[in-house]
């Protein structure tokens, strides 16, 4: 519903013009943390499902049904909480919904680690997805909002580039927790689950000191509340440097709404910015498909091929999780200057071509167990950063009110297909010992990459350094009142 009270307001461009300061380090860390517990759940679970299968482990249950099966259920609830959680997120806001998903999050996996038979294990795998799903949407939509646009693309790809800090600690815990001789076998992965539990109420004291979206805030009419809360940022900044900040520039005018129906969403996500819902699948779809092709398979190839043992998997996943993380660190800060289109094109093609090659090279017996490993820490590096890039993407180029649905659809309908399917898929063509399967898999996630590295050349919208409202105007600007250069639609 749109009331009929305009408001002016210049809390966008006060937002923008902010330097670097500890409230935004504040921000950093109670939000975009969580994706270090993502990473930590989707590592843990590959490291442990040879352990799961064995006798004794507590659980009745096969490898195939923790790296196919249980990944599976968990990216389906991850697409599902995206999805539920991402409406309520424009609708009540940032800051509740992602104090909720962590919530939901933390009682899963702690219900994981007290599993006692394979359907509790599976449900509470979709469960802890589905709280993860939702963090997805909110903590996107809340860290574009809050951070200065100069800064918006290096913050939002390191942020999530942290997933693989998770994955770096969840390779090297695993590889403590399925030591017998420290742990019981039916003891040490329910201790795994448990840290990861310790780790969100950490994070969750310290969300609480992250605020509402001011730009939510004033979108759904407490246009006052926006003006106190950006007043006391900006006061806290000028404190800490010593010096008053410089008078921002620019205003904008809206018709405070307090909801959008699905119905605008969709028209305006696929009708009126139809080319860059193409742009957003494309690379979604792309990403998860290059990502399951590796990392669901890659104990089983390790094992299989080159017998190393379940137990030291989680060194040469600490590797290619480094390399996973130092894309997005040492490229990030190249969206921002040299800009989103090259950027992001180079980077998913460059990775699809480099995983063409380790097919070939894994296809004619040159690689053993290290240079195979080095091989996907190098793909890994590119797509990493290519990845990032599309959540940074999608919670940018739409219009404010619609952000985080729109985040939700694309990273729900664009994980499914890579995510849901890709572990079925790529599961039964990695542990089968056969090595033409395995090319394959490497082969199909290579392919989707490089087609979407394509579209990205040519669709890619140059979003660095501009304001959110000048890339995508707001649904709820006054007709006829002049904007900061508004984007077009596509």
């Amino acid at each position: 519903m749109t009331t009929a009270t305009t408001i002016t307001t210049s809390v966008p461009a006060r937002l923008d013009r902010l330097p670097w300061s500890r409230w935004h380090w504040t921000v950093v860390v109670g939000l975009g943390t969580v994706w270090i517990l993502d990473g930590l759940e989707v590592t843990v679970v590959g490291n442990i499902a040879g352990r799961l299968s064995e006798q004794g482990s507590g659980l009745p249950i096969s490898s195939g049904g923790v790296t196919g099966m249980a990944a599976a259920l968990y990216v389906a609830g991850a697409c599902s909480g995206a999805l539920f959680f991402g409406r309520l997120t424009d609708k009540f806001g940032r800051k509740k919904l992602f104090m909720v998903t962590l919530a939901v999050y933390l009682t899963a996996t702690a219900l994981t680690a007290l599993s006692y038979s394979s359907w509790w294990f599976f449900t509470f795998r979709f469960l802890t997805g589905f709280g993860i799903g939702g963090e997805y949407a909110a903590i996107n939509s809340a860290i574009d909002e809050l951070i200065p646009a100069v800064y918006r693309g290096r913050v939002d790809l390191i942020i999530n580039g942290s997933f693989w800090l998770g994955a770096i600690g969840g390779s090297l815990l695993s590889v403590l927790m399925l030591d017998t001789a420290i742990f019981p076998k039916d003891v040490g992965w329910r201790l795994t689950f448990g840290m990861g539990v310790i780790l969100g109420l950490v994070i969750l004291l310290v969300r609480r000191q992250v605020p509402e979206s001011p730009r939510w805030l004033f979108i759904h009419g407490r246009s006052t509340e926006a003006e106190q809360l950006v007043t006391t940022i900006e006061k806290r900044i000028e404190t800490e440097k010593g010096a008053p900040l410089p008078p921002a520039k620019g205003e904008i005018r809206i018709r405070p709404r307090e909801s959008i129906g699905f119905r605008s969403i969709a028209r305006t996500v696929f009708v009126d910015y139809r080319k860059r819902a193409v742009l957003g699948l494309a690379l979604f779809i792309g990403q998860a498909f290059l990502y399951n092709a590796i990392t669901f398979g890659f104990g089983a190839i390790l094992t299989r091929f080159y017998g190393v043992s379940t137990s030291r998997t989680g060194y040469f996943f600490a590797v290619i999780a480094v390399g996973n993380f130092l894309g997005p660190l040492l490229l990030g800060k190249l969206f921002d200057t040299v800009g989103r289109r090259i950027m992001i094109s180079s980077t998913y093609l460059l990775s699809g071509v480099l995983l063409f090659g380790t097919a070939w090279l894994f296809g004619t017996g040159r690689l053993n167990d290290v240079t195979l490993t080095a091989c996907w820490a190098v793909v890994l590096f590119f797509a990493s950063a290519g990845a990032s890039s599309a959540y940074l993407t999608v919670s940018e180029i739409f219009p404010m009110e619609t952000r985080a649905m729109a985040i939700a659809f694309f990273y729900g309908v664009g994980t499914a297909a890579g995510g849901i399917s890709g572990p079925l898929l790529f599961s039964s063509l990695t542990q089968n010992g056969v090595v033409g399967d395995t090319v394959l898999a490497f082969q199909i996630g290579a392919s989707l990459m490089c087609m979407a590295g394509v579209v990205a050349a040519f669709l890619a919208v140059r979003a660095e350094g501009r304001s959110l409202e000048d890339i995508a105007t707001p649904l709820s600007v006054a007709r006829g009142e002049p904007v900061p250069a508004p984007a077009p639609a596509e």
